[in-house]
């Protein structure tokens, strides 16, 4: 949809539009409240400014929405569509899929969620050594690398949402 269309729509329609994007109640209330906006560097002003607020809770209650690195997502939503897209490059090796679900694993027993990397342009290759790196980190600098993470997927999937 273009910025006049999301301007203009009903609010019980965006809702569950904006939180494909990141599924924080407080995150899709606070850019629906700031509507209409004139271009769309000010939405993405917003969302931006709104993700970077989000507390730990919001981040992991947002983080049961994103399936593992590696997997594939199942299903018609938004969300498994976006995933797909954008873990294309862990591609269909085996022995990646297997590093990646091992590493998974792994950081899932090291800090107890899901690891949350913004996939869109990076190889298999990328992600594990992302994936290998991060293991290293402690649980406070995780916590704001994820935090981060987060707040990248969110204002790329609000891009792909609203377009024009």
């Amino acid at each position: 949809m273009d910025l006049v269309e999301f301007n203009a729509a009903p609010v019980d329609r965006l809702r569950p539009e904006l939180a494909s994007c990141c599924d924080v109640p407080r995150w899709v209330d606070g850019i629906l409240a700031k509507r209409p906006y004139g271009d769309r560097a000010a939405l993405t002003a917003v969302a931006d400014q709104l993700a970077r607020e989000l507390d730990d809770n919001e981040v992991d209650r947002a983080l049961q929405a994103h399936p593992r690195i590696g997997d594939r997502p199942q299903g018609a939503s938004t969300e498994a569509a976006w995933s797909r897209n954008e873990q294309s490059g862990v591609g269909d090796d085996p022995a990646v899929r297997t590093a990646l679900a091992e590493g998974n694993r792994v950081y899932e027993d090291r800090f107890g969620r899901v690891f949350l990397i913004c996939a869109t342009g990076l190889s298999a290759a990328q992600m594990l050594s992302s994936l290998q790196e991060r293991l290293t980190h402690d649980d406070v600098s995780e916590a704001a690398v994820v935090h981060q993470e987060l707040r990248k997927i969110a204002l790329l999937r609000l891009g792909k949402l609203v377009t024009g």
